[in-house]
């Protein structure tokens, strides 16, 4: 408690701290206005019968805006879409590129082109989700759009995307002048916010008797064990060796000292759960709007593909272990970090400057992302059993969980390095991150 407590002794970090409470307050009421045109109570109804299709995960990352239809229903998922898009053109494109390595002003110009793609997709997700909703009926046949046609739609493509847009600037103004990653805590926050209805849910079962305390009590030892194991991983880096050789430049002398290069276990993050759950979903959500008696084999593929059952995991831990590989593979290149070390007279001991050291870096990142690929499969798989089977709420374990435990640690993080800073005790008198 030491280190909450002089959290208020330093200004700035508690201005940052006020900061972000307040935008997150903001992004949590927008969340409940509602956007024009749509039966709300149709669009529960409708909503309460799709959780196991992307509508359902969506509404996860958005913290009930999507199942509300509010203004901001789409989220942040456009502005993630959006940066990931431009990583991968990167490649492909060599002038998109250069603009990470030209510096301040470079790193602007990519930013910018993120905002210009999130506009455009959350503008052209909304004018989709519009046409959509015009075509969908509750479950007592009432329209979901009791007044359709383009005045609606365009309405309300304009709207989620002035309601992404408004999210976007509030997760950067929260990196800007908060505390944390602001997209991240965007989500986290989205995350949180149904917790409550999770809690209800659960003391529900239990009086109803389809949960007993012993066995709630035993749920909750299994989440606290999920978090230690998460904790523990995630801190978990391995250190490559490098020997920097000495300069002498002028009558001084640079280098001559031993450091290392860290490689975290798990690098690609939380998006590989969230793509492989968005591919494997996205069946079933085409299936809601085809007749069964049409085309009966799309529903014999979709029962197959439902979570919980086997064949679903097995795909879903393939397309985890693909996204893993494929997303370091674009935020990580062993090449450009070579180059960097061979600039600056850096060398690992054993290993010659330049392609061989690109060549072990990328063997030991394989390596490393092969067990990393192991413990994100085992997170977001193994509590889908208590998920579908028993059906507990989805905090227990899974992709939710893991995005709250990882987004939670790096906050502190920050905190802690704030607080570290102007000689305040932390949370931990050694230091709360220790990286093994």
């Amino acid at each position: 408690m030491t280190g909450f407590q002089n959290i208020p002794k330093i200004p700035e970090l508690r201005k940052r701290i006020l900061f972000t409470f307040l935008m997150l307050i903001v992004y949590r009421l927008g969340c409940h206005i509602p956007t024009p045109g749509i039966n709300g109570a149709a669009l529960a109804a409708f909503f309460s019968q799709k959780q196991g299709t992307i509508f359902g995960m969506v509404d996860m990352f958005t913290g009930g805006a999507l199942r509300r239809m509010s203004i901001m229903a789409l989220g942040i998922m456009p502005y993630i879409s959006a940066a990931i898009i431009l990583e991968l053109l990167s490649i492909v494109i060599p002038e998109i590129g250069r603009l990470r390595k030209e510096g301040e002003l470079g790193r602007r110009k990519f930013t910018e082109y993120t905002r210009y793609g999130t506009v455009f997709l959350s503008f052209v997700q909304g004018f989709g989700i519009a046409i959509g909703l015009e075509n969908m009926a509750g479950p007592g046949g009432s329209l979901i759009v009791p007044v359709g046609g383009w005045g609606f739609r365009l309405l309300t493509a304009i709207t989620l995307c002035a309601g992404t847009v408004f999210l976007m600037w509030i997760g950067e103004q929260i990196t800007e002048r908060g505390i944390g990653n602001g997209i991240s805590l965007i989500i986290f926050a989205g995350i949180v916010a149904r917790m409550p209805v999770a809690v209800a849910n659960t003391l529900r079962l239990i009086k109803t008797g389809e949960l007993t305390p012993f066995f709630m009590l035993l749920l909750l030892a299994f989440m606290i064990l999920v978090i230690g194991i998460i904790v523990f991983v995630e801190k978990g880096q391995r250190r490559i060796p490098v020997q920097y050789a000495k300069r002498v430049i002028g009558r001084r002398i640079y280098g001559g000292q031993t450091t290392h290069l860290p490689l975290k276990v798990n690098t690609a993050g939380v998006i590989p759960p969230i793509f492989a759950s968005s591919m494997l979903m996205f069946p079933a959500t085409i299936a809601n709007f085809i007749d069964p008696n049409k085309m009966p084999l799309l529903h014999q593929i979709v029962n197959y593909l439902r979570p919980g059952n086997l064949v679903y995991s097995i795909i879903y831990v393939i397309l985890i272990f693909f996204f893993c590989y494929f997303y370091t593979a674009v935020q990580f290149n062993p090449m450009d970090v070579a180059d960097s070390m061979k600039k600056q007279g850096g060398y690992i001991p054993g290993v010659r400057p330049g392609k061989s050291t690109a060549e072990y870096i990328d063997r030991v990142l394989t390596r490393l992302t092969f067990w990393g690929a192991v413990y994100v499969s085992a997170i977001c798989v193994l509590p889908q059993i208590l998920i579908f089977k028993l059906h507990v709420p989805f905090y227990f374990g899974g992709t939710g969980l893991l995005i709250v435990v990882v987004v939670a640690m790096d906050t502190i993080t920050q905190i802690e390095a704030h607080m570290l800073m102007r000689h305040y005790e932390g949370f931990v008198k050694r230091g709360f991150v220790k990286v093994r």
